[in-house]
């Protein structure tokens, strides 16, 4: 089926919001693809120390042992060796770098972060490179930041100005127009021993990075959609979600529709936001939580603090695929993944502190978000308690695709629950035959309500 295109020519809008005020000056928006920014607003060079070394420009070459028939399981093309451990005893030397993730070393001396050399090889299609570009000159949030204009398929805003945008960068991360999502998800409690929450199979599509599209987005456009079906546990088989999130969500917002099988019927599910308990991982983490951060940002107020080095999950293809390190490994493990299984390396991240305003609920009264510079869906999420107590800490497992130039993935999370000893993972891949691979784009009317009960299957 030929997707429909779901842009709209605004070019004459965009305009008129370049004369009013231009999102970055001239010369800033000249500077990417320049000498020191990439087209998408990185930093081209190294860090001081070479620790953080180029961009490269380049995705990892796929390793001769990559199976094309099972898409989603990637072999590790580096095969690095850790450069050096961090353990409780020596964490506070690198504590400028771990940021929360320190309170993990002081609840859990057994736990330990192997840092490996730190590569920077995701890659984006040059459309998507170029109308980056545009954007810097001509995409706006507007009504509290809430919504987007004027934005074409790319970064909407490679060079930040504010929290807001970045989470924005975040929220629209490039992965692929269309991708397949075979995962599971469990529930770790604090003695070790992980239940299963979740098999889904899913499809997750980009509208906003529709190839087909040439001029601005419409506000109204769905920049992400996901369509799961459970297929484990017995009890949640044939359960189905429909989630839409808009460029405009202050108006629009976003719209769940969830199919109950023993209901036989497709219901409206509004609730499926904020902090709403999630079901994939058994209520141990929020709606909101989803890929680190996911909806609307209108109950806390943003904050760009800056960039700054941290060690944060990447090139996590051990945590990918199930050869290397099956479910069974990585969740059996009290507190934590198991740490053979978990890569980390040293990134130029964007931090966004995130207060919850008067009048709004939530049960994180506080966030941090940190953010990888050449990937905006890589990095990290810290949830504060209305104390100010670190409660949660959210870490996403970030892969590169090497088969062909279209980004990666990251939606894997790895959540930590500092208050009950519990963790849970969301989107593990370490499942036989699972993973996260591209495919065709799908039309509209494959995410709708009414493809959601013509599919029940019970």
């Amino acid at each position: 089926m030929k997707p429909q295109h779901t842009c709209v020519a605004l070019i004459a809008a965009a305009c008129l919001g370049q004369a009013a005020t231009a999102a970055v000056s001239e010369d800033e928006a000249r500077q990417l693809g320049g000498a020191r920014l990439t087209a998408f607003g990185s930093e081209k060079g190294a860090n001081k120390d070479g620790a953080i070394p180029p961009y490269s420009g380049k995705a990892p070459a796929a390793p001769a042992d990559y199976d094309r028939k099972t898409p989603g399981q990637r072999p590790d093309p580096y095969n690095d060796k850790p450069l050096f451990t961090i353990t409780a005893q020596n964490a506070a030397q690198y504590s400028d770098k771990l940021d929360g993730m320190l309170e993990v070393f002081k609840a859990y001396p057994d736990f330990r972060m192997d840092v490996y050399p730190s590569r920077r090889d995701w890659v984006y299609p040059q459309q998507v490179l170029d109308n980056t570009v545009k954007n810097a000159r001509s995409c706006k949030a507007t009504k509290g930041e809430q919504k987007l204009e004027g934005c074409s398929g790319g970064f909407p805003f490679p060079i930040p100005k504010t929290g807001y945008e970045v989470m924005w960068n975040h929220l629209i991360q490039y992965q692929a127009p269309a991708y397949m999502v075979q995962v599971t998800g469990y529930l770790t409690p604090s003695n070790g021993v992980a239940v299963l929450q979740t098999r889904t199979e899913a499809l997750q599509q980009y509208d906003y990075y529709d190839p087909g599209c040439t001029t601005p987005h419409a506000p109204d456009v769905v920049y992400w959609k996901v369509l799961q079906t459970n297929t484990a546990p017995a009890r949640k088989v044939g359960e189905k979600v429909l989630i839409l999130d808009s460029l405009d969500m202050v108006d629009i917002g976003r719209r769940v529709y969830q199919y109950i099988p023993g209901q036989r019927r497709v219901k409206l599910a509004p609730n499926l936001a904020y902090d709403t308990p999630s079901p994939n991982t058994g209520g141990a983490s929020t709606m909101d939580d989803i890929k680190g951060f996911g909806g609307a940002m209108d109950r806390y107020d943003f904050k760009l603090v800056g960039k700054k080095e941290k060690f944060i999950m990447y090139n996590n293809f051990a945590l990918n695929n199930a050869k290397t390190c099956a479910d069974d490994k990585v969740v059996n493990n009290k507190n934590f993944p198991h740490p053979d299984c978990v890569r980390w390396e040293l990134h130029r991240v964007w931090q966004v502190d995130a207060a919850l305003k008067p009048g709004m609920r939530h049960i994180y009264a506080k966030r941090v978000f940190f953010w990888d510079e050449d990937a905006p869906g890589a990095g990290s999420a810290e949830g504060y308690d209305a104390a100010g107590k670190l409660y949660r800490i959210l870490n996403q497992a970030a892969v590169p695709f090497y088969e062909h130039e279209s980004g990666g993935v990251s939606d894997a999370s790895y959540g930590l629950d500092l208050q009950t000893g519990a963790w849970y993972v969301q989107g593990s891949a370490s499942v036989a035959g699972g993973g996260y691979f591209p495919v065709e784009r799908k039309n509209e009317r494959f995410f709708s309500p009414e493809s959601l009960a013509s599919d029940g299957i019970r």
